[in-house]
């Protein structure tokens, strides 16, 4: 099992910057890649960002150039950061944290969840 602990998000006014971090714990080696997806009000889930093992990233193209995403690994924790700049009313959602799980396939694992609220 894999553990999933989110911590950031807030308010911020547009133009602002804001910084989310996710934990990973458990059976880590289980799980690749990772990501935040986020959910707006009326709106699919998507995904924003994710990062591999290895540390290829994507990007969902309308955060190109304003989010960044990054990871720290060690033997028992994997800790993956979502540093958000310049952003938009319309990045507005509750941003969940992910980790696919792969060895063996099965159903990803998710955070609770952290709001995130950008101000016009």
């Amino acid at each position: 099992q894999v553990q999933l602990v989110e911590s950031g998000g807030g308010l911020v006014q547009a133009g602002g910057s804001l910084s989310l971090s996710c934990a990973a714990s458990g059976t880590i080696f289980t799980i690749n890649p990772m990501g935040w997806y986020r959910q707006a009000p009326g709106h699919q889930r998507e995904l924003v960002a994710s990062i591999s093992g290895n540390g290829v990233t994507n990007y969902v193209e309308s955060v190109k150039g304003r989010f960044t995403i990054s990871q720290d690994q060690d033997n028992t924790k994997n800790t993956v950061y979502l540093q958000m700049n310049s952003l938009k009313p319309e990045d507005t959602a509750v941003y969940y944290c992910n980790a696919k799980k792969r060895i063996p396939p099965g159903m990803d694992y998710w955070g609770k969840g952290t709001l995130v609220t950008v101000s016009s």
